[in-house]
């Protein structure tokens, strides 16, 4: 059974996120009620010196004395709705009666989750890889066998059961840096390409290296608004100074080179900037930045002498026919001097695009313009994890190294992935104009990535009562969704919005036909609710 006092250290920080202070949302018996019930039973007991154990020795790790920017550290994809749907699922599985008969967990990208089939080339060159015997198997293509033994060939003992490079293996790196060039016509070298476990690990390696106060002050790293809670969380878990600027949203969520100057300028008290993360295509807000507004970005960077950090892992999920993917390298580049000087680091996931591959954690950084003596110490920060893992690094090579015409794989490998995207592309229509029909509703179109964030208004009466339950309202009117329907989404106020305005996350990634059953129960669950609270 897990110590209270770890019990007590989770829902420190979840009761506050759930703005739950009396408990409300959590039903008796459930394993939020028991987690916040040794909560107040330690809280008490701290207050007489602390916790014993059966033979009275004192804890060392008390919630009094563990990293405090761990217990800033929030991470609302994975926070008190999910853990509540998570409730609910088991409750369905004992027969509990519900007003519907499976959770939907619409909360996060995980496309295999909701339905995906995966890539067939894919999942046949990491079966070679993962048994090499099936190498002498005829029913495997050459181009994936080819594939399969060049990777291990760069694995030590010939078997991704071995460590790789902290960087990850040499031939990954130039597959990758032979992709980028392909995709941007410039230039790419591989030693400036780093292979990660999934994107987050390359963008909190490169975050961790402005853990350093400058003038007295933390460093700043400014993040748009809404953001990806990956850059909330890292930020407090590393002592950063989070800087956030707004997007537009009444402009299809364009980012404003002036919202960039009031955010930098109003943080110049508090914390030195030093970061500009950029998310494109946007998470959760689904924008596509256009060239120009690309162009004003670096030059802003420029001008007040900012780290450019480029989160790029939705870069194949472009829906909108008048919109295209720019990656910052190659507008920074094009611009030339000084532009074309400027430190720029840029990330790229088999998470998402038409792979969907979450689970297996494959991703890649390229640093450009980096102070070598910096790389040294990046390289040297790297290598105490040892290195990615080595099937996210063969799931990678795939992603840069497809079929190439003349292959025999190449046909299919485009069918399902002209599909996968295809489908992604009806999907957030149907999600945008459903919300849309729905009283109250106001949703952009989603030009890229996987998500709709739409703001609703929420009657007076709705707000006092999330008040009163000590919920922000759009959290209030989250968990009121999930308990009605099933249906699990995250609250704006996770990803950061303009204060007044209620928001939710969904992904699009539910299949078909399921879509259309979330999307139903969402409209009629939101008219009755409306009749409550009016």
């Amino acid at each position: 059974m897990s110590s209270p006092r770890l019990l007590n250290a989770v829902i420190v920080k979840w009761s506050k996120t759930s703005g739950n202070g009396n408990g409300g949302c959590w039903p008796a018996g459930s394993v939020g009620a028991r987690i916040r019930s040794a909560s107040v039973i330690n809280r008490r007991a701290m207050a007489s010196g602390g916790v014993s154990n059966s033979q009275g020795d004192q804890k060392v790790l008390t919630i009094n004395n563990v990293n405090p920017n761990l217990k800033r550290m929030e991470y609302a994809v994975r926070g008190p709705l999910l853990i509540r749907a998570l409730e609910i699922e088991k409750e369905l599985e004992k027969g509990v009666k519900k007003p519907f008969t499976e959770v939907i967990k619409a909360n996060i990208g995980d496309a295999h989750a909701m339905g995906q089939k995966p890539i067939t080339f894919l999942r046949q060159v990491l079966a070679l890889t993962v048994t090499p015997e099936l190498l002498n198997d005829p029913k495997y293509p050459e181009d994936a066998k080819s594939r399969a033994r060049a990777l291990l060939e760069g694995c030590k003992g010939y078997s991704v059961g071995s460590y790789s490079d902290s960087a990850g293996i040499e031939i990954i790196r130039k597959h990758c840096a032979q992709y980028i060039q392909e995709r941007d016509g410039i230039p790419s070298d591989y030693q400036n390409i780093i292979l990660s476990g999934g994107a987050s690990d390359g963008i909190k390696s490169i975050l961790k290296l402005f853990i350093e106060k400058i003038y007295g002050k933390p460093s700043g790293v400014m993040v748009p608004i809404p953001q990806y809670p990956l850059y909330s969380a890292a930020l407090a878990e590393f002592g950063l100074a989070q800087i956030g600027y707004y997007l537009n949203e009444g402009n299809k969520w364009s980012l404003d080179p002036s919202e960039l100057e009031r955010a930098i300028n109003e943080a110049k008290v508090t914390c030195t900037p030093r970061v500009l993360v950029v998310i494109n295509p946007g998470n959760p807000t689904g924008q596509v930045l256009a060239r120009k507004n690309i162009e004003d970005i670096i030059r802003f960077a420029h001008k007040h002498n900012l780290y450019l950090m480029a989160d790029e892992v939705y870069q194949d999920n472009v829906y909108d026919k008048d919109s295209a993917f720019h990656s910052f390298k190659k507008v920074l580049v094009e611009m030339g001097e000084p532009y074309s000087k400027m430190e720029l680091a840029s990330f790229m996931s088999t998470s998402k695009g038409y792979m969907g591959e979450c689970g297996l954690r494959g991703g890649y950084s390229e640093i450009l313009n980096m102070d070598p003596e910096v790389k040294a110490i990046l390289l040297k920060s790297i290598s105490a994890m040892l290195c990615p893992t080595i099937l996210g690094q063969v799931t990678m090579d795939v992603v840069v190294n497809p079929p190439r015409p003349n292959e025999p794989s190449y046909k299919q490998f485009q069918e399902e992935k002209a599909n996968v995207l295809k489908s992604l592309a009806e999907r957030s229509r149907m999600v945008v104009d459903t919300i849309n029909s729905i009283k109250g509703f106001k949703a952009n179109p989603a030009m890229g990535a996987m998500y709709v964030f739409p703001q609703f208004t929420l009657p007076e009466k709705a707000i006092q009562a999330a008040k009163a339950e000590g919920k922000a309202p759009d959290v209030f009117y989250a968990f009121k969704l999930l308990e009605a329907t099933g249906i699990c989404v995250i609250a704006g106020s996770g990803f950061g919005q303009k204060p007044g305005t209620y928001h939710f996350r969904t992904t699009i990634l539910p299949q078909k036909d399921k879509i259309k059953t979330m999307l139903a129960s969402l409209k009629e669950f939101h008219e009755k609710f409306l009749e409550e609270y009016s």
